[in-house]
């Protein structure tokens, strides 16, 4: 194998590590941007138009669009409620697929919410993400958050880890 070949490789490797590091530093920014009130930001996460569809609580699948109905239910009173209580949004690590391009990472995550001296877990959901590079990195393109309820479409989501099963 020649020298530049081996380099092809090297940068090959070094791109797809570094574009798996930024994906989890973008969905890991999810929580602690959402717990501190920083609405903006957190919806500057999506792509414009980009969508997030989740169950649970009062929806039974609801779809909103980045940026402005995110920010809109960030700056809700439930969930400012949940910020002035102390929450924590997190987001465990997630399978990473990356096809150019287009990125699709499968995981967990869970809020953990204060009531007086202790914490408990209040939510626990899979998700779905579909990821897009742009001129800014990478970006959300839509969340499919089901709650880990026992039912068929959380099921489902959660076999989204068997593929495609992209090379990295």
């Amino acid at each position: 194998m020649s020298i530049e070949q081996r380099l092809e490789q090297l940068e090959q490797r070094l791109r797809a590590a570094e574009d798996h590091l930024e994906i989890l530093n973008l969905l890991n920014s999810y929580g602690p941007l959402v717990d501190s009130g920083t609405s903006e930001p957190a919806a500057a996460l999506w792509i414009e138009g980009g969508g997030y569809n989740f169950s649970g609580g009062l929806s039974g699948g609801t779809r909103i669009v980045a940026p402005q109905d995110l920010v809109a239910m960030y700056e809700t009173e439930g969930h400012k409620g949940l910020v002035d209580t102390g929450c924590s949004h997190l987001t465990a690590t997630p399978r990473i697929a990356i096809d150019g391009d287009s990125a699709e990472a499968v995981g967990y995550s869970y809020v953990v919410l204060k009531e007086g001296d202790r914490w408990y877990l209040w939510r626990a959901a899979i998700n779905r993400w579909s990821l897009t590079r742009t001129a800014d990195g990478w970006r959300i393109q839509e969340r499919f958050n089901r709650a880990l309820d026992g039912s068929a479409e959380s099921h489902e989501t959660m076999r989204h880890v068997l593929g495609p099963q992209v090379p990295a």
